[in-house]
């Protein structure tokens, strides 16, 4: 299974998502990729097999995953202060892989039915979720 965790910004959530998809699944080939380097050296830091950065970056590696990981801006055109472009949403959104979204009101998303949450209770409630999938495979 190849689960790609995308992040913008300083990469601190995907960092912990990295973090927590290499410990819950060993045998899963996880990758970083980051809107920014700055971004993707974050995540390195949490030891995926691979990384890498920007927008061809992401189209290529949504085109390639199994499970995409990441905040929910990352399916917004222009979030992330303006680092998440059409192309990249596009990417995401038309790609065949599941897609874990971590709700996070920072990108003028909110969404409905989701309760209030520490962000490590989300980035759980997402390996839950991967746990999930995986099973289904």
């Amino acid at each position: 299974m190849r689960i790609v965790v995308i992040d913008g910004q300083g990469g601190g959530i995907g960092r912990s998502l990295v973090e927590l998809l290499v410990r819950n699944f060993p045998d899963a080939e996880i990758g970083a990729v980051g809107t920014n380097s700055v971004a993707t050296e974050t995540m390195l830091k949490g030891g995926p097999a691979f990384a890498a950065t920007g927008e061809n970056a992401v189209v290529f590696n949504a085109a390639e995953a199994d499970v995409i990981v990441g905040p929910a801006g990352i399916i917004m055109a222009n979030a992330m202060h303006g680092e998440i472009s059409p192309a990249i949403a596009m990417a995401i959104s038309s790609s065949k892989a599941k897609v874990v979204l971590i709700p996070m009101n920072h990108c003028r998303a909110y969404i409905a039915g989701v309760e209030e949450k520490k962000v490590g209770e989300y980035l759980q409630d997402a390996i839950d979720i991967v746990r999930r999938l995986a099973a289904e495979k």
